[in-house]
């Protein structure tokens, strides 16, 4: 094994040991400076020089069956490692800049190994979403920005219900980011082959599932599948970009989904952040040997739409009167802090309801 090859091996063995979920290599005119990423914060961790980071950009590329030549457009691709008996996934981005290529490598391990019931501050929430998925039929739709745990939330909540129900799970996602064992089926989107969101979702159906797992809404096409399969008499989970709840209801209706179809298959919608936990120890921030030794640095919260209150918010959307209560991400974040969960100057989420 060469110099590069091990200085990359171990990178990844050190961010892997501190539970860093990415790493950044930013160059500028002189010297590359590589960070990781631990708990939303972004850690120093040593400093190269161009000569060496050059090569070992040009490792990644070439393992995640990127263009090394290409230095002018962003890439992205994805490397499966085994380290330690444990199989991870490293999905690499690279984005040209003024000076030098950047890089971004993000840490997906394989083993969905998250308890759905350790997932979130406050239980009440995590037995509701699992109450809602063990319907037979409908929509369920989970929203938050990218980084807020969904996909982990998703996967947990997949692998619980499928220990339930002994059931035939079918997802299809861009790109796979965990694997399930022989109980699940996953599908990759692939455009070149033909099988994008829209027309995985037409071949799924003729699978015989009981349960579908969309990895995405991004158009009118997949939206409209998702909700035809969900009328259909299947269960359908998938994600949407929405800031909470409510806004997920207007992004479908964005979409070209009508209020009838809406109030026939939506049967909840989350939206979830990540929070930081105080630390009983440390006053003020942590080291990354702190957030190394804790059991949980960071739990989510979830906003959760569903029932009369999901109605109530279908009617308003349609320009009707309506009377709802439920609680709110910043109710959340507001009694968390109460209870003393919650850092008082928590940043890591916005106070909008």
């Amino acid at each position: 094994m060469g110099v590069i090859e091990e200085q990359a091996e171990k990178l990844i063995h050190e961010a892997l040991a501190i539970n860093a979920s990415d790493i950044h290599v930013v160059p500028n005119k002189q010297e590359a400076n590589i960070l990781f990423r631990i708990r939303q914060r972004l850690f120093s961790k040593e400093t190269i020089s161009l000569r060496i980071y050059e090569k070992m950009i040009s490792h990644f590329k070439f393992l995640a069956g990127m263009d090394i030549g290409e230095k002018r457009r962003p890439q992205s691709g994805s490397i499966e490692l085994c380290i330690r008996n444990k199989y991870i996934s490293l999905r690499i981005s690279t984005l040209p800049t003024c000076h030098h290529e950047s890089m971004v490598i993000r840490i997906l391990p394989q083993s969905i190994n998250s308890s759905l019931a350790t997932l979130s501050l406050f239980p009440r929430s995590i037995q509701t979403l699992y109450s809602l998925a063990l319907r037979s039929s409908g929509l369920i739709i989970l929203t938050g920005p990218t980084g807020s745990g969904k996909t982990t939330t998703l996967y947990a909540l997949l692998n619980a219900v499928q220990q339930k129900l002994h059931c035939n799970i079918i997802t299809l996602e861009d790109p796979i980011e965990k694997k399930f064992d022989a109980r699940c089926l996953q599908v990759q989107v692939n455009e070149k082959a033909g099988i994008t969101y829209a027309t995985g979702l037409k071949a799924i159906l003729r699978h015989d599932p009981d349960i579908i797992m969309v990895g995405e809404i991004r158009d009118e096409e997949t939206a409209k599948a998702a909700v035809t399969a969900s009328l259909t008499g299947h269960l359908v989970l998938s994600t949407l970009h929405t800031r909470n709840t409510k806004g997920a209801i207007y992004r479908l209706r964005d979409l070209g989904v009508g209020f009838e179809d809406l109030e026939q298959t939506l049967v909840g919608v989350k939206a979830q952040r990540l929070v930081n936990i105080k630390c009983p120890y440390c006053n003020g921030d942590c080291s990354p040997y702190c957030l190394q030794l804790r059991k949980y640095n960071r739990l989510s919260i979830y906003e959760i739409l569903h029932g009369e209150n999901l109605r109530q918010v279908l009617k308003e959307a349609k320009g009707e009167k309506a009377f709802y209560h439920y609680k709110t991400l910043a109710d959340l974040i507001i009694k968390g802090i109460a209870l003393g969960y919650i850092p008082e100057d928590f940043y890591g989420v916005t106070y909008e309801g």
